[in-house]
């Protein structure tokens, strides 16, 4: 942005002692928006103290959360709500310069491989040995468990790259790569688990008003493809003794995916000097249900 008087004499102001004057002064540069960032990197470059240096970070910082709030804002709002959209979006909570082409290009790499391999004849079980054998052997992307001390773990950006996420960047791949191929797999969340589940098409069409959950064949363990049967899951309900609920068994919606992401990544901040992170994600994952 055009270095005008007003700017030059905010860019002078940010080290002033004084809080008020601080206040003051970054809410007017906030309001500028995420043009003015390139004159707070080269003030932070040629200031060598190290407390207006973290004056000038925190700034960076809020003028892109406050470009976040706004790209989750619309998100929320539209009709698609495409889900490596959704995850991107995350993942620019920490790399708000990501470019989001080489996500996008690995994604369509893995789908033209197991494209290539499908057709018709095939039956539900043997798509997805198909989809497992290509994403988890051919291309070795591995699933580990859920932990809040790898916050890498939960962004989409670093899980391309390090072919390396828990159940939930799993599942969201997962699911993109079959809403891709016309594969009826959809994410479920049922008590303490994150599964995949294989629809049949047509039996909602055939049984409209039924609550039940014959309308799934199997379901996939995101973490390696590992299939589990309707009995496997009826056992793990009794062995944490919870009810089956008929909402256990419904897809999430895309919104709510990425909201539970949001959600889960924000517990990866819980030290006392990072906490407003968390705070920042959680009212990033209300934006979502508020909207």
């Amino acid at each position: 942005m055009e270095e005008t008087r007003e700017i030059s004499a905010l860019m002078t102001l940010i080290d002033d002692p004084d809080k008020d004057v601080f206040a003051t002064v970054s809410d007017r540069i906030i309001s500028y928006g995420k043009l003015i960032i390139p004159n707070l990197e080269h003030l932070w470059e040629n200031t060598p103290d190290e407390n207006v240096q973290e004056k000038i970070e925190l700034l960076i910082h809020r003028l892109h959360y406050q470009d976040l709030q706004q790209d989750f804002s619309e998100f929320a709002k539209s009709g698609s709500q495409d889900l490596i959209a959704g995850a991107l979006l995350v993942s620019r909570y920490q790399y708000p310069d990501l470019v989001n082409t080489s996500v996008y290009q690995e994604i369509e790499k893995i789908r033209r491989n197991i494209w290539l391999e499908l057709n018709s004849y095939l039956t539900a079980l043997e798509q997805i040995n198909i989809l497992n054998r290509i994403l988890f052997t051919y291309h070795k992307y591995k699933g580990v468990e859920i932990s809040y001390q790898h916050q890498e773990e939960f962004l989409l950006n670093k899980v391309i790259e390090t072919k390396r996420g828990n159940s939930i960047i799993n599942g969201i791949v997962y699911q993109v790569l079959c809403q891709m191929l016309d594969i009826p797999v959809k994410v479920i969340k049922i008590p303490r688990q994150y599964l995949l589940a294989y629809f049949d098409t047509s039996y909602e069409y055939f049984n409209p008003q039924k609550e039940t959950t014959t309308g799934i064949h199997f379901y996939i363990d995101p973490m390696n493809g590992h299939i589990y049967t309707q009995k496997d899951v009826d056992n793990y309900f009794k062995k944490i003794s919870v009810p089956e609920n008929p909402l256990f068994f419904k897809p999430m919606s895309n919104k709510a995916i990425i909201q539970f992401l949001c959600e889960e990544f924000s517990k990866c901040f819980e030290e006392a000097s990072v906490q407003y992170k968390q705070t920042e994600l959680r009212s990033l994952a209300g934006i979502l249900t508020s909207v």
